[in-house]
């Protein structure tokens, strides 16, 4: 098991699903995807109707109700900070644009959300006493977050500025170049150059990933339940992976990683 009680600044930290329409149907879906839990708690109707999933008792997503009309439902990602105002100096310096103004969570901790210079949204956690999932990196849990933009080089200056990340290149073949957020010897996550890749009509965005025993399976349930699969399942160098989207339409992917690709996770 990979539990975690705190994590390094700079570091993915939290993931959400964030403008859920039908928490029943959510609950659903991903019980039979990854077995979680989504029950409502004793603060969720002060918290606005947020509630946390949670895989063997323990959390590992948020999901946050619809706040406003026309509101997707989507998969956002969190970045756990020592700072969440100076974060957003940094955010601003840098051309991003602030969303979210940090906001105290009921002592939990402080959130914000910003979007980056090429469109992406991306949160950021300043943990009090919750730090984030309590498990990753193992099935049920999410183990990579990754930016989809069309602009690197703006978002490299940019993260740079931000969370102090530099970028390790990986050649991948017909899929050309591959990013791999580094913060010293730590990989924070990865990156891709959506263009010609997507649909142009998909915005910039952070894509999380959750960690599966079987791609396949993982895509059949999702298309059974009335999910899409967007692309895959296809072999990559950790695993295989396949991009869906649940039956609320909120995009996500799953990873079955390989002997190797567990065996070295942290």
């Amino acid at each position: 098991m990979s539990e975690r009680t705190s994590y390094e600044a700079g570091t993915p930290c939290w993931v959400e699903l964030a403008g859920t329409p039908d928490f029943d149907a959510a609950e659903r879906f991903y019980r039979d995807l990854l077995g979680w839990e989504i029950p409502e708690q004793p603060t969720s109707a002060e918290m606005g109707g947020y509630r946390r999933a949670q895989l063997r008792g323990k959390d590992v997503a948020g999901a946050s109700p619809v706040m406003q009309d026309g509101q997707p439902c989507v998969w956002a990602t969190y970045v756990s900070v020592d700072d969440a105002d100076a974060t957003l100096a940094k955010v601003r310096d840098g051309g991003g644009q602030v969303i979210v103004e940090p906001l105290d969570v009921m002592g939990l901790g402080k959130m914000a959300v910003f979007t980056d210079p090429t469109g992406a949204v991306c949160g950021i956690w300043e943990p009090g006493t919750f730090a984030g999932a309590e498990l990753v990196n193992e099935d049920g849990a999410f183990g990579w977050n990754e930016l989809g933009t069309r602009d690197v080089a703006a978002a490299r200056d940019f993260y740079g500025r931000v969370f102090g990340w530099t970028v390790e290149e990986q050649a991948m073949g017909e899929m050309g170049t591959y990013y791999v957020w580094k913060d010293g010897d730590a990989s924070r996550g990865g990156m891709m150059d959506m263009t010609g890749m997507v649909p142009d009509e998909v915005p910039p965005n952070w894509l999380v990933y959750f960690t599966v025993p079987d791609a396949a399976a993982a895509a059949e349930t999702t298309s059974s339940a009335g999910g899409q699969v967007l692309n895959g399942p296809v072999d990559i160098s950790v695993g295989r992976l396949a991009v869906l989207t649940d039956p609320q339409g909120a995009a996500f992917a799953v990873l079955q990683p390989n002997e190797e690709t567990r065996t070295t996770a942290p």
